[in-house]
């Protein structure tokens, strides 16, 4: 019932909004950061009241900043199956809510092909799961940087591109679920507003709210031929200590579009101190330093929603992962490395995967996107706790025999177990 309400009322307030979306606000950068970090939204833990309450703000920001909704409207929702990580906990099966705002292009061609920019707004809640501070269960983990920093950036790239908009659609999604395993994005690369096909490239806020030194990291700067040279360029105007790098996996919701062949890219200003503990709070950030990612982030998508021609989409061996969350089995510090990308959305009697690493031994086994693994040696792998369970109990180099339903027919593959630091 509360969801009801809280959803109506923020489509009334929204078609107040209408009239007012041809002549944009401001963007509210300090303002937007404290609304969606404040401890009344209690850490905005996937399908909490909390996490709606933000939904409903970002919705009412992208409307007032001049984006359009969806045919089916603002918000997303998907199921987190019990399965997932807060299911874990005793809280059942709960619904999360993608936010979604476009902006149509401008030349009657290129308006069909689309550039998404997307920040999960989901954070930890009240501590437990996720977090990293010691007897944690109870207190507010408002996730400033991550990723309150990131989802007002993404409405001061909005508010300032809609002002003139470029050629291609840019599709703004606010992610719900990326704390739980990037379920949020995994669903819309399932039901996607547009084609995938016709996605130019995503572009991930992630953490953008403690730039030091002007240190800027871009991970997914191999994904494209042209992403180093469109980096370098526009670097030279924005001055920072750039570090380039990386495919396109990785612990947020880029990983969900690499894994179904789109370019990618995540601007990250690193971790810290207070990542995943209840200290990480918007009077720590550095907003003058996210103003420069935010117009770092505008010149990135409006060059790539104005190029006249296609991205070289390049599949390559993973490095390391970066950001240290629970993202799912193949996460460093999991022991023995296969190389999946598991669907996190479900879990139809074994662990659906969405993709495998390029060069690792998942592929070099002949594991495949939609392939469902039903067993790892002798440990059925029912859910993805029990695969990481299973990855656990095999050390580096071991040859494992893995079961996999495909389609209507099981296929039994054996893998070269590798090793990935954490």
């Amino acid at each position: 019932m509360w969801r009801s309400i809280l959803l109506g009322a923020a489509l009334g307030l929204l078609s107040s909004a209408e009239a007012r979306a041809q002549h944009p606000e401001p963007p509210r950068l300090l303002d937007d950061i404290r609304f969606l970090s404040d401890d009344g939204l209690k850490g905005r833990m996937t399908g909490s009241p909390g996490a709606d309450s933000a939904a409903s703000y970002l919705a009412r920001r992208f409307s007032q900043v001049g984006l359009q909704p969806a045919a089916g409207g603002w918000f997303q929702p998907f199921t987190v199956g019990r399965e997932a990580s807060a299911a874990r906990q005793g809280q059942g099966a709960v619904v999360g809510m993608n936010v979604i705002g476009i902006l149509p292009g401008h030349d009657p061609v290129l308006r069909n092909q689309t550039v998404v920019l997307g920040a999960h707004y989901d954070h930890l809640g009240v501590g437990g799961f996720g977090s990293l501070d010691p007897d944690s269960t109870g207190k507010v983990h408002n996730g400033a940087d991550d990723n309150a920093s990131g989802a007002a950036a993404l409405i001061q790239v909005a508010a300032r591109l809609a002002t003139s908009p470029p050629a291609r659609t840019v599709v703004f999604i606010a992610f719900s679920g990326e704390e739980l395993g990037l379920l949020g994005s995994a669903y819309y690369v399932k039901q996607p507003i547009y084609p995938l096909s016709s996605t130019l490239a995503m572009v991930n806020l992630d953490m953008v709210g403690r730039l030091r030194n002007g240190r800027l990291i871009v991970y997914g700067a191999r994904t494209a031929k042209e992403f180093p040279a469109l980096l370098d360029s526009l670097n030279w105007y924005a001055g920072f200590d750039l570090k380039a790098q990386g495919d396109g996996y990785g612990p947020s919701d880029h990983s969900s579009f690499y894994a179904v062949k789109r370019p990618v890219l995540h601007l990250f200003t690193d971790l810290h101190e207070d990542y995943h503990r209840s200290t990480d709070d918007w009077q720590k950030l550095n907003y003058d330093g996210l103003k420069r990612v935010a117009d770092f982030s505008l010149g990135l998508v409006t060059a790539l929603a104005n190029r006249t021609r296609p991205l070289t989409f390049l599949d390559l061996p993973a490095p390391t992962a970066t950001k240290a969350t629970s993202s799912g089995p193949d996460s460093p510090g999991y022991g023995a490395y296969l190389g999946t990308v598991p669907d996190m959305t479900g879990a139809p009697g074994g662990v659906r995967l969405v993709g495998v690493r390029a060069g690792s031994p998942a592929e070099k086994a002949g594991l495949r996107g939609d392939d469902i693994i039903t067993r790892i040696g002798r440990s059925e792998t029912p859910d993805l706790q029990a695969m990481s369970d299973a990855l656990r109990s095999h050390k580096p180099g071991e040859i494992v025999e893995i079961v996999v339903r495909r389609g209507a027919s099981v296929t039994t593959l054996r893998a070269t177990l590798g090793e990935r630091g954490g």
